[in-house]
């Protein structure tokens, strides 16, 4: 894998910057792999950032469960929904084939549009002090289920969809939000992973150095949830938008470039 060191700092930096976001930092895995290690985006692209987004979860997840910050009962409640959703995905990619970078890059941007609508809202509205609120069974369960296979797609944790649903519908103020969003991510990414391996029957890329890239990412997301936990709500979710709307215009770029170039 070509300018290893230097993935190896942007994955260091994506597990630190994304852990306290509640995100697994998929967003800007795929980038790394393919715009700088040069690897192709295909489904054995999305498997390895799977495979660090999985480890910025668990990073980051038992920092958040030891500060007591997931609501287990929930996650048990959508895990099988978010299941259900990564099953689905990872046998839409493996029926795009060919076809899947302008797929996937349009639908990452409906997801990041999706997302900044939210969490700018989010933002305007300020921090509700409210848990256990109100939960709206019905549409929980399917934005549950649609970030499970957003996640298989996507190659992400589906952060983006889950926290600001279990916000909205879930009755979790933001860090509780943060919290079992990680806790869905651990126990649905591996799902992803594994569903898209079995699939997958292409020539793998080179990999030999993923032992590296994950030390690095589960070092970043654990010193990343140590420090998150101490900043302001705002500021995380400001961070979170200025990322979003960096990782868009990039994804939107491309899709030009292909459309009249």
């Amino acid at each position: 894998m070509d300018y290893l060191l230097l993935v190896l700092v942007l994955v260091f930096l994506t597990g630190f910057l994304f852990a306290p976001l509640g995100l697994g930092g998929g967003l800007l895995f795929v980038p790394i792999l393919h715009y700088v290690a040069g690897l192709p985006l295909d489904a054995s692209v999305l498997i390895i950032s799977l495979v660090l987004t999985g480890c910025v979860s668990y990073g980051s997840g038992f920092v958040h469960r030891r500060e007591g910050l997931m609501a287990d009962e929930l996650i048990r409640n959508t895990a099988p929904f978010a299941f259900f959703g990564a099953v689905i995905g990872a046998f839409v990619v493996n029926a795009m084939g060919d076809s899947l970078d302008p797929v996937f890059k349009s639908l990452a941007m409906l997801v990041l549009i999706w997302a900044l609508i939210k969490t700018t809202r989010r933002i305007r509205q300020g921090r509700s002090e409210k848990e256990g609120g109100e939960v709206e069974a019905l549409p929980l369960r399917v934005g549950v289920g649609f970030g499970g296979m957003a996640s298989a797609v996507l190659a992400i944790g589906a952060g983006a969809v889950y926290i600001p649903v279990l916000n909205q519908f879930g009755g979790l103020e933001s860090r509780r939000a943060i919290g079992t969003s990680l806790g869905l991510m651990m126990v649905v990414v591996p799902i992803a992973v594994i569903v898209h391996a079995l699939l997958y029957s292409d020539p793998w890329p080179q990999v030999d150095v993923l032992a590296f890239l994950v030390i690095g990412v589960i070092t970043g997301s654990i010193l990343g949830a140590r420090i998150g936990l101490q900043i302001q709500d705002r500021i995380i979710l400001r961070i979170f938008v200025i990322l979003l709307m960096i990782i868009l215009l990039r994804y939107a770029l491309d899709l030009t470039d292909l459309v009249f170039f």
